[in-house]
């Protein structure tokens, strides 16, 4: 290949390759770190041997993916406070060419779905990912790994099963949280308690991620009264140079809140029967910088 050529293969699968990483690590900078760690290995490598490029950067990339969520469980990590995902500008490009595999996409990218994810182990959550997020057969799964083909059968069986126990069991119609989402954050910035007792489920929960670094609970609030007189004192203490806007993470609409013209927090929702289930709310900086500041 030439050098041209080399790039070209690889910028073609990049998007993919930050899938895949982006949901094994849940933190776009840890993702991107990873794709750019499988790009020197393309591009300084034997490539001599490669038949399938695809399937070749998915291997290196899933095993850098791997290895880097071993050292961070080794360290031991503590986080003040829930733990959420970075939050991800959902655009899956030439990575899902029709709406059934847009849609797989969408819900392996969710942030409740994520959030189940981080419990799995780093093999679980490869094979999960693998299997159910891109479709990859078994074989190819195996061969990933270095793992037999039984192996990794069983390893997709454990981590279906602890995801289909904890991850929401609704759909909703994408329109209808779009709607949702505006009425709430209409309700919200005006204070108005009773149009988000409207909106709240009875046993809605809040869940906020600050890291230790910004103002948000750091324990997950429960109740529609809870979370909703939790946004009327937000409201009544204000943002300073506020600006907010909707747009799509997670493969969800979601209010982005700018201080100043600067990410202060993102608030999601997930929603069923109409009403608001849970709250996601993050606040840690260091996982808003990768978000837009322009309308």
């Amino acid at each position: 290949m030439t050098t041209d050529t080399v790039t070209d293969v690889f910028e073609e699968h990049r998007p993919v390759l930050l899938g895949v990483a982006y949901r094994m690590l849940g933190r776009v900078a840890d993702a991107e770190d990873v794709v750019q760690d499988a790009w020197l290995r393309w591009s300084g490598g034997d490539r001599s041997e490669v038949r399938e490029p695809r399937g070749y950067l998915v291997r290196v990339t899933t095993r850098l993916a791997i290895d880097r969520l071993h050292r961070i469980k080794a360290r031991g990590e503590t986080y003040v406070g829930p733990w959420l995902p970075e939050p991800y500008v959902t655009d899956f490009g030439g990575t899902a060419p029709d709406t059934a595999e847009r849609a797989v996409l969408a819900d392996s990218v969710s942030l409740a779905v994520l959030v189940v994810l981080e419990s799995l182990s780093p093999l679980e959550r490869a094979v999960f990912v693998l299997r159910e997020a891109f479709g990859f057969p078994y074989a190819d799964i195996a061969a990933v790994l270095d793992r037999g083909e039984p192996a990794v059968r069983q390893l997709a069986g454990r981590a279906r099963k602890h995801v289909a126990e904890r991850r929401p069991r609704y759909r909703v119609d994408p329109a209808q949280r779009r709607d949702l989402t505006e009425r709430f954050l209409a309700a919200a910035a005006g204070g108005d308690l009773a149009g988000l007792m409207e909106l709240l489920a009875p046993d809605v929960r809040l869940v906020g991620d600050s890291g230790g670094k910004s103002r948000a609970p750091l324990r997950v609030l429960e109740s529609a009264d809870h979370v909703g007189r939790f946004f009327v004192g937000v409201a009544g203490k204000g943002v300073p140079d506020l600006t907010v806007r909707i747009l799509e993470l997670n493969a969800g609409p979601a209010v982005l809140v700018l201080s100043g013209g600067k990410p202060d927090s993102v608030v999601q929702l997930d929603v069923a029967d109409g009403r608001v289930q849970t709250v996601y709310v993050i606040r840690n900086p260091d996982k808003l910088r990768s978000l837009p500041t322009a309308p």
